[in-house]
């Protein structure tokens, strides 16, 4: 039996009938490598998870080291030196506080862990609503925050939550701040951000007054790259804020180096964040997720309120700690400032050639390009989306689809991507487009 007829035999549809038809063997760096001994190279990176790369060796030598000494004990139960080392550091690098450039002292921040971003925004969730003794959500339409009931609650995008409501009650939906389909039928930057200051109406119209928290991706990822104004999220927060309801922001895909910042509210001045969730990207592929909140925030949740088994496993959080080292020490979010830069400048470029092409948008090395079959009527372009994406994968190069209409193609590949790397994806997607 093929592992592609066993996976058609034992798995469920939802997972069997979507894989890609490749069988991974290994991956290194940016490359993956199939069964047959075929090369790829990754520009999708695991759905921006491996940002320093497939198999790391420093983060593969972290992780050993700790597998010899533990692999669980219940770090809800015992203290773990690795995981307090884990939670210190974040305490250092998520930029809580009155401004996104002003990190609170160390040890003033406090952590959560568990083994996914669904799990985080349910964490965060729960932790605001404790805090602020509310009870209501405000999220975004096109935004995605898990597939547990409590996140598909607050996702924006009914293809990912079809077949399963009713769903919880007391979420609220602003308007998604995509300019290239503007919900409200304006152009920035004339429109004044509207969108953002929509979230009165929202909390005026579709509440009750009683919001404990908005939770909002700073570029949604799920709905298609799309990346807001950058005054977007200041008006946003102040708007919360003068309402009672925290900010929570969900950096489960554009966390720890993605932006080309370690997280993506660090190129937003001004901005107010009480408590961040992450996973992905965290622990360079271990299964790991985390919320972390201001402390006079954190400390609202008793012991007994939010336990998870896994949550905070060793090994996952001794990776997590030598992925951030690798991020740092290596300069990757440097180099996804200049990749990602040399990265959009020619998928522009090869939008002037490609009417297919309607909108090239995103930050350092998360990019969208959403197809249309015309571009004054911006008809989704979906099938083609799917066509490209396989037409890339036969050219050696895996890259992702999404978006609320399925047809963005999405280049989210490992922080360590070369200059020369990027030249052969543009010139393999050049040639696929025509």
């Amino acid at each position: 039996m093929t592992p592609a007829d066993r996976s058609r035999r034992f798995l469920l549809p939802v997972v069997a009938d979507g894989l890609e038809p490749i069988v991974v063997a290994s991956a290194l760096g940016r490359t993956v490598t199939d069964i047959d001994g075929r090369a790829y190279l990754d520009c999708f990176s695991g759905i921006s998870v491996v940002n320093a790369g497939h198999n790391h060796p420093r983060i593969l030598a972290a992780a050993r080291d700790q597998m010899d000494k533990l692999v669980h004990c219940a770090s809800c139960v015992y203290h773990v030196p690795v995981v307090g080392e884990l939670a210190e550091k974040l305490a250092g690098i998520v930029p809580l506080g009155p401004t996104s450039r002003e990190r609170e002292r160390p040890g003033e921040a406090k952590s959560f862990f568990c083994n996914s971003g669904a799990e985080a925004n349910e964490g965060a969730m729960r932790l605001a609503k404790q805090h602020t003794g509310r009870r209501e959500i405000v999220a975004l339409a096109y935004g995605f925050h898990g597939r547990t009931i409590g996140t598909l609650s607050i996702t924006g995008n009914q293809a990912r939550k079809k077949n399963n409501g009713p769903y919880l009650p007391g979420v609220a939906f602003g308007p998604a701040p995509y300019c290239y389909r503007c919900p409200l039928g304006l152009e920035y930057p004339s429109c004044d951000i509207a969108c953002a200051n929509a979230l009165k109406d929202v909390v005026r119209v579709q509440t009750s007054g009683d919001v404990a928290a908005f939770v909002v991706e700073p570029i949604l990822g799920e709905g298609g790259i799309i990346t807001p104004p950058d005054e977007y999220l200041p008006i946003a927060a102040r708007i919360m804020h003068e309402h009672g309801a925290l900010l929570i922001v969900d950096e489960v895909q554009t966390g720890f180096g993605r932006s080309g910042r370690m997280f993506h509210v660090e190129h937003t001045a001004n901005l107010t964040v009480d408590i961040m969730t992450m996973a992905k990207g965290i622990a360079a592929g271990f299964p790991l997720g985390a919320f972390t909140a201001r402390h006079e925030i954190a400390s609202a949740m008793k012991p007994g309120d939010h336990l998870s088994t896994f949550g905070g496993n060793p090994i996952a959080c001794a990776a997590a700690l030598a992925n951030i080292a690798v991020i740092e020490e290596e300069r990757l979010c440097e180099n996804a400032n200049a990749r990602g830069a040399e990265l959009i400048a020619g998928c522009k470029k090869l939008q002037e050639k490609h009417a297919l092409i309607g909108d090239v948008r995103g930050r350092g090395l998360m990019i969208g390009l959403e197809l249309v079959r015309d571009r004054k009527t911006k008809e989704p372009a979906p099938i083609e989306a799917k066509a490209i994406r396989a037409r890339m994968r036969e050219r050696g190069i895996l890259v992702g689809v999404g978006g609320i209409f399925g047809n963005v193609v999405r280049l989210q590949p490992p922080l360590s991507i070369t200059q020369k790397e990027c030249e052969r994806a543009l010139a393999a997607l050049d040639e696929t487009l025509r």
